[in-house]
C-alpha cells in the first residue's frame, strides 16, 4: 500500500514538473500569446513548487482501481479531474470567469493539453513504480 501511495504521489509530482515546463515553454516561445491567451508563466521555484506538490496530491487518484491495465487511458481520464477543478473553480475564483474565458477563448484547450501531459506522465510513472 505504501509503495502504491509513494508511486502515485511521485508520478503526480513528476507529471506536475513536466506539464509545468511545457506550459512555461509554450509561453516562452509565444505559442500561448499566439493562441490569444493572456497567461504569462514565469519559471521560478515559487511558481513551480506548488505545481509539484499539487500534482503529487492529484496523483493519489491513481491508487483507485480504475482501468488498471490501460495507463494511457487512465492518465487521460484522471487528467480531467484537475482540469475541471482549474476551469470550474480556480479560474472563476481568480475573476477570469467559468472555463477561464477571461484569459482567452482557447484557454480550456490549453488547460486540457497541459493536464493531459500531467496525466500521461503520472500514469506511466505509477504503472512502472507501483509494481
Amino acid at each position: 500500500m505504501l509503495r502504491n501511495l509513494s508511486a502515485a504521489f511521485t508520478g503526480g509530482a513528476i507529471g506536475g514538473l513536466l506539464s509545468s515546463l511545457l506550459f512555461w515553454e509554450l509561453g516562452r516561445d509565444g505559442v500561448i500569446a499566439w493562441m490569444g491567451i493572456g497567461l504569462h508563466p514565469g519559471l521560478s521555484l515559487a511558481w513551480l513548487y506548488p505545481r509539484l506538490v499539487i500534482g503529487g496530491l492529484w496523483g493519489l487518484l491513481f491508487t483507485l482501481p480504475l482501468l488498471p491495465g490501460r495507463p494511457a487511458t487512465r492518465g487521460l481520464l484522471w487528467s480531467l479531474a484537475p482540469s475541471a477543478f482549474m476551469l470550474l473553480h480556480q479560474m472563476p475564483m481568480a475573476g477570469r470567469g467559468l472555463f477561464g474565458f477571461g484569459y482567452g477563448a482557447l484557454t480550456p484547450l490549453l488547460v486540457l493539453l497541459v493536464y493531459a501531459v500531467w496525466g500521461l506522465t503520472a500514469a506511466l510513472w505509477y504503472r512502472t513504480a507501483a509494481r
